[in-house]
C-alpha cells in the first residue's frame, strides 16, 4: 500500500505539517520561515525532525497493514 505523503502530514503538529507542505510545495527557507515566524536558519532543522517524524509514521502505519501469523487463514 503507497504512502499517502499528505495524510502523514496532517498526522504532524501543526508548524512540522505547515513547513512539510510548503516545502513540498516549492517554497524556499526563507518564505518557510515568514510563514511560521521563525528565524531562515531554523527551517533546515525544523524539516530535519518534520522528515524523521514522517518516516515514523509511515513506517508504522505500514507496521499496522502486516499480516499477522495465521492472518491467511492457515492453522
Amino acid at each position: 500500500m503507497p504512502v499517502d505523503r499528505l495524510a502523514l502530514t496532517r498526522r504532524l503538529p501543526v508548524m512540522l505539517g505547515i513547513a512539510v507542505r510548503l516545502r513540498d510545495a516549492g517554497a524556499g527557507d526563507t518564505l518557510i520561515a515568514a510563514a511560521l515566524d521563525i528565524d531562515a536558519e531554523g527551517v533546515g532543522p525544523l524539516l530535519e525532525v518534520a522528515e524523521a517524524k514522517l518516516r515514523h509514521l509511515a513506517v508504522a502505519g505500514a507496521a499496522r497493514h502486516v499480516p499477522g501469523p495465521g492472518a491467511s487463514g492457515d492453522l
